[in-house]
């Protein structure tokens, strides 16, 4: 297998990355024939794969936008994977030149493509780290000295939570991150869900599946499941629906939009 100039020395491209897959799935070029192998396989259980990543992206741009309203202009993006087309830092500093964007990620590939694509901007900052391990990135020196986390910070869990599992105890780890902002701040998340998705939940288990066997298990919870990483946070109306009707654009971008970008929940909550 050809390994491509861009790809950082000591990753196995033998292995698909969820991260790479995404950025097949939005139309991006940073990806390997075997995340796109395993991309194509999710999608031929669940065609609208792409559309509900498209969602998630117009979603995220509402929540950053909704961020800069209110005066929040810092934010920390954990499992931020592989910076494509209107990423945080673009929307935001579009809007606010002066607003102060720090990655997080976990895989090596996002990593090195956040470095090259930040390169020059000293309003972003990207940080090798784990949403496992919240102590480890609100201890990150490069976090630590960048953001100034007794003001408010926009926490963003966008498509994130849902690939770590049940005994690595989410839940915690948000606690703990949603505990350290100051108040003011928002939280951001998107998760997946069997409830929305135009399909049985046999049939969108096998996209399910797929992720399980590349090592990187979905999980799908509910909307009340998703709901508690919010805990102690105010929910913002319209609180945790579906992507497209958090805030849309426009009642006809609402009504044009294509099934599968209802599945799964989307929410922002205010710590007070």
């Amino acid at each position: 297998m050809e390994r491509p100039a861009w790809a950082p020395q000591g990753i196995d491209i033998s292995v698909p990355s969820v991260s790479r897959m995404y950025d097949f799935y939005l139309g991006g070029s940073h990806n390997f024939e075997v995340d796109r192998e395993a991309a194509r396989k999710a999608m031929e259980f669940m065609p609208g794969l792409p559309k509900i990543m498209q969602a998630n992206r117009a979603f995220m741009r509402r929540a950053v936008r909704y961020a800069l309203d209110r005066g929040v202009t810092q934010f920390l993006d954990i499992g931020s994977g592989i910076p494509t087309f209107g990423n945080v830092h673009e929307v935001a500093q579009a809007i606010d030149p002066q607003a102060k964007v720090a990655y997080v990620d976990h895989d090596p590939v996002a990593v090195a493509h956040s470095e090259a694509v930040l390169e020059g901007n000293d309003r972003a900052v990207i940080a090798t780290a784990d949403l496992r391990r919240p102590e480890e990135i609100l201890g990150h020196p490069d976090i630590v000295k960048f953001l100034d986390l007794d003001r408010p910070v926009a926490l963003l869990l966008v498509a994130v939570l849902h690939f770590i599992e049940d005994s690595d105890d989410p839940q915690t780890a948000v606690a703990a991150l949603r505990d350290a902002l100051a108040p003011g701040s928002l939280l951001i998340v998107t998760h997946a869900s069997y409830e929305g998705i135009p399909l049985t939940q046999a049939e969108a288990d096998g996209t399910v599946g797929v992720y399980k066997n590349i090592r990187n298990p979905l999980v799908m919870r509910s909307q009340d499941e998703i709901g508690r990483f919010f805990a102690g946070y105010e929910m913002i109306e319209p609180g945790l629906v579906s992507m497209p009707d958090w805030h849309p654009d426009s009642a006809a971008a609402q009504e044009n939009e294509d099934p599968y970008a209802f599945s799964g929940f989307a929410g922002v909550g205010r710590k007070a």
